[in-house]
């Protein structure tokens, strides 16, 4: 989507701030001993209340209001009774949703109670890394800026960038062009940003693994060796200067 108007920056900022505060009420109600299901439905009825809808739901028919991700799940790990977080654990929350016709999406990782396995260097560095792109991003800057950027932060903690998996376009839907924002340069890649473009930035950062295998069960990805994932995720309008953060970072002080 191009933002074109006043009036369509207002309505994409109100549905990111309701998916914004979404992700931030779930993060909060994190606790070992809770399953993924329990902390999906609490996203759901949040969503509800403000006259969202999950966006997974209306455009895959996911089995979930909300993308919940433990440990060795790279991507859109599937809410479940049987998934009960431990202490320790690295979970990842990603909360996207249609608010009268306005699409946003946002993502972060967090770790569940103490750090037992320690994995807070991981976590950090991908919203330290994030907070950094966001930054630096502009209209008229290559795309494959982003993953220059992404890769070089993880590389230089010692970490992998997850290569098939990035951000993407969106607004009016949940993914529109630009497709394929990586976190690698692709030196193929001669697109540029769009001025008044709304992208959601994404990392995935691993311990082990750079590619995001899917599963059988056609949503749950699986890092191609294994390894510890994280993810991070926020939805901005492109300008010629800084860009205007649709869904801001209200869970910045839980990394």
């Amino acid at each position: 989507m191009i933002i074109e108007s006043e009036l369509e920056l207002s309505m994409l900022t109100q549905a990111g701030m309701i998916v914004a505060q979404t992700l931030h009420h779930m993060l909060e109600q994190v606790r070992p001993g809770m399953s993924t299901k329990e902390l999906d439905d609490l996203g759901g009825a949040y969503l509800a209340d403000r006259g969202a809808r999950s966006a997974p739901r209306l455009t895959y028919n996911f089995p979930g209001n909300t993308c919940i991700s433990v440990n060795n799940v790279v991507a859109h790990g599937i809410p479940s009774h049987d998934i009960i977080l431990q202490e320790g654990d690295v979970i990842n929350i990603d909360v996207s949703a249609e608010w009268n016709g306005f699409w946003a999406d946002n993502g972060a990782s967090m770790l569940v109670g103490e750090d037992k396995h320690h994995h807070q260097k991981l976590v950090d560095c991908s919203v330290q890394s994030l907070q950094g792109l966001i930054s630096r991003m502009r209209a008229g800057m290559r795309i494959n800026e982003v993953g220059a950027y992404l890769e070089k932060r993880a590389k230089s903690a010692g970490y992998y960038v997850i290569k098939n998996l990035g951000g993407h376009g969106l607004g009016k839907a949940l993914h529109e062009e630009p497709t394929d924002i990586l976190n690698y340069r692709d030196a193929a890649d001669k697109r540029r940003f769009r001025k008044g473009s709304v992208v959601a930035i994404e990392t995935f950062f691993n311990t082990r693994s750079t590619l995001a295998i899917e599963q059988a069960d056609g949503f749950t990805m699986l890092g191609n060796k294994g390894g510890v994932a994280v993810q991070h995720e926020v939805t901005l309008v492109l300008t010629d200067k800084a860009p205007i953060v649709i869904t801001p970072m209200l869970y910045i002080n839980q990394s």
